[in-house]
């Protein structure tokens, strides 16, 4: 088992709502995934700015994904930590900063234990969550990671301070997404009594019923949870039996399964393929064959002296470096000052979302020309 808590913090949200998924997930390989891995170098960049930032001794992480992106948003996450801590000393003289605290809340959740990204104490609790993946917009409202952190956060802290409330915030820069949530003190404890503490005895036992929901996204047992494959095969049964013309309230239920169900469909063709390929499984009436490549140069020096030889001279693009890189050549300010005025967004591609996606709706003229635009290149 190692490090990772049985209930943890990250996963509770799925394991609040699925019980038994915390006890069938062990069954499965914990592996690493890319953006698991570059969002764990993420964090060790961010806990080295905010240790620099604070005059503490720190050594800069080494790491393979070190990108202009990452340097531009764990500087802007140090800027926030710095701001929050600025406002809290005016009414606080001195409140403490914990960096990577480790959190224990097993008084609620059996052997619960987690790892506070930045933590502010004076009297009121400031829980801040570094989260660099782009792929799920995460909401700081109602969070059960951020209130298993409070929960750990208050059981060190509570008699030292006389706090009141606990302000929880996801940081996701990547999304452009800074979410606070602030709830009272005692109502994070009645939560924590009468719901977490029953719910997290059920599922450290393995009891309860599968349920599935978006929380399913990075459950391990996922691909081959059978209460998940039944919801989806359903779903396809009931929604896709459909006479020729759909009525728009139907369109309109199938518009919001629609992303699930493909992604479901995904993870199992995913798995079936890594299992035919890695570990020789034969799947009844499907092969594996070799994917469409591109040709690539074996040695572009040597392409390059061939090409001049036989007289070919104009064999090499100029490009511009992107602007990522042009603003840390430069640095904020001056880019800004020579650049500035140079530099411009376009409108992205309109999109259909669900209502409760945080980004602006578009001007509808608008959005039917551009995409008119599109549908005919």
């Amino acid at each position: 088992m190692g490090n990772h808590a049985v209930l943890s913090a990250s996963g509770s949200h799925r394991w609040l709502n699925c019980l038994p998924s915390a006890r069938l997930e062990l069954e499965f390989e914990n592996k690493e995934t890319t953006a698991a891995a570059e969002g764990s170098a993420a964090h060790a960049l961010c806990e080295h700015k905010l240790r620099k930032a604070l005059r503490m001794r720190s050594k800069r992480p080494a790491s393979s994904y070190d990108s202009d992106e990452m340097e531009e948003h764990s500087d802007s996450y140090v800027d926030f930590v710095m701001e929050q801590l600025e406002i809290v000393k005016q009414s606080c003289k001195d409140p403490l900063i914990l960096i990577e605290q480790k959190l224990d809340f097993s008084c609620y959740v059996p052997q619960g234990f987690g790892t506070g990204d930045c933590i502010i104490v004076s009297e009121n609790l400031h829980i801040i969550d570094f989260k660099y993946g782009m792929g799920v917009l995460v909401d700081a409202v109602d969070n059960p990671q951020m209130k298993l952190y409070a929960l750990g956060a208050l059981e060190i802290y509570d008699s030292l301070y006389d706090i009141k409330e606990v302000s929880m915030t996801i940081f996701q820069p990547r999304r452009e997404n800074i979410s606070t949530w602030t709830i009272p003190i005692q109502e994070l404890k009645d939560w924590a009594e009468n719901e977490l503490k029953p719910k997290a005895q059920m599922a450290i036992n393995g009891e309860g019923e599968y349920l599935t929901g978006e929380w399913c996204t990075f459950c391990r047992a996922s691909v081959k949870c059978r209460a998940r494959a039944e919801a989806k095969l359903e779903l396809a049964r009931s929604e896709f039996k459909l006479p020729p013309l759909l009525t728009d309230i139907e369109i309109e239920e199938i518009l919001h399964k629609i992303p699930d169900i493909t992604k479901w469909a995904n993870e199992i063709m995913a798995y079936a393929t890594d299992s035919a390929i890695n570990h020789g499984k034969e799947w009844s009436g499907f092969k594996v064959v070799e994917g469409r490549s591109n040709r690539k140069y074996k040695d572009e020096d040597a392409v390059a002296d061939a090409a001049k030889a036989n007289g070919y001279k104009d064999i090499y693009h100029q490009s511009l470096i992107t602007i990522t890189e042009m603003q840390k050549l430069m640095g904020k300010k001056q880019f800004e000052k020579i650049l500035g005025n140079l530099i411009y967004k376009p409108a992205g591609k309109p999109t259909l979302v669900s209502i409760s996606d945080k980004r602006a709706a578009v001007n509808i003229s608008n959005a039917k020309s551009e995409f008119n635009e599109i549908k005919e290149e």
